[in-house]
């Protein structure tokens, strides 16, 4: 394997690219973003085309995952031509995984598609699995949708992990049939806790906020744990349960501050890098990226932003008060 050459000031290599392909969602979960969300004109995005550019000149510069997020991924319009298009750095061994973060929603359609592409693990979003509840924190979604495309997925070959929020007062009670849930599906599962992205209107994001080291607690009262030294280039730490086999992963920005071994930067579907999601900074590459059909021009571009990379975000909510809190919705820089 060549040498990486993105080195951030920090000497992290960075490895690993987290691509929103367009801030458009059929759901509007409520802490994600606002119900009322004005999106971005379709002139201001990037091409698919121009999505394949920038991919590929990372690529070239040593990114070995790339993950597609949104909003909805799966919405954009002619999307599964770029996944296509993207699964010839599978083949050729200059990218080691392609995968995607959904909310599920469209996975009864594009499974199988996914998988012919290279896909091989999906990550689906999915907070709870009472009806009614994920009506009322998605607003717009539709239980059932979501699980057909869950047994979809699971049936083209993809290894599925579910990401669950966890938020005080709503999903507390269901951590058990969570486990349970997926354990009889095969699948893992991750905690993540809430995190201060953008203004969400009358939702309390203090309220909101259940820390993992207590949801760790209950499921250490109830089953055998067992800490995991393993990573898949994520913030997540994994855990071992004894009695079902599966992992269970806590992402914790807020009670466990995980930048130090940061391999990762998130452009949105504008072309704007963010090398921190705990930072509003970032650099536009749409303009070299149009400015010239000469990738030089947008790769020197590339290597300064890699080369402002903070050290590590300052989300913090001990002060009672959303410190550090982002003005970008997540769905505008890609979960």
């Amino acid at each position: 394997m060549e040498t990486p050459t993105l080195i951030d000031p920090f000497m992290r290599a960075v490895t690993y690219l987290r691509l929103s392909v367009t801030d458009r969602c059929d759901f509007r979960c409520t802490y994600c973003m606002s119900e009322d969300m004005t999106f971005l004109p379709k002139k201001d995005l990037l091409t698919l085309e121009e999505l394949d550019r920038i991919c590929t000149a990372f690529i070239g510069l040593g990114v070995r995952k790339l993950r597609i997020t949104g909003g909805e991924p799966l919405v954009r319009k002619g999307i599964m031509g770029f996944f296509g298009a993207m699964g010839r750095h599978l083949e050729s061994g200059a990218l080691d995984e392609l995968t995607l973060t959904t909310n599920g929603s469209q996975l009864h359609r594009f499974a199988d598609d996914l998988y012919a592409a290279g896909v091989r693990r999906v990550n689906i979003s999915l907070d709870t699995l009472d009806e009614s509840k994920f009506a009322r924190i998605t607003r717009w979604g539709r239980l059932p949708q979501v699980l057909r495309g869950v047994d979809a997925a699971l049936e083209a070959g993809l290894k599925v992990k579910i990401n669950a929020v966890a938020l005080k007062g709503f999903n507390e009670d269901e951590l058990f049939s969570l486990v349970d849930w997926c354990a009889a599906k095969g699948m893992d599962l991750t905690f993540i806790e809430v995190m201060p992205m953008g203004d969400m209107g009358a939702e309390d994001r203090i309220g909101q906020y259940w820390a993992l080291s207590d949801l760790r607690a209950q499921l250490a009262d109830r089953l055998t744990l067992t800490d995991l030294d393993e990573t898949t280039g994520g913030p997540a730490r994994y855990m071992r349960v004894q009695e079902t086999g599966q992992k269970i992963g806590l992402i914790t920005p807020l009670s466990h501050n995980f930048c130090e071994s940061c391999n990762r930067v998130r452009m949105s579907c504008t072309g704007q890098l963010y090398t921190c999601l705990g930072h509003d900074g970032m650099s536009d590459l749409r303009a070299p990226l149009r400015a010239s059909e000469n990738d030089a021009v947008l790769i020197d571009a590339i290597h300064a932003a890699i080369g402002r990379k903070p050290k590590g975000h300052d989300f913090d909510y001990s002060r009672q008060g959303v410190q550090g809190q982002t003005i970008r919705h997540m769905n505008h820089t890609g979960g």
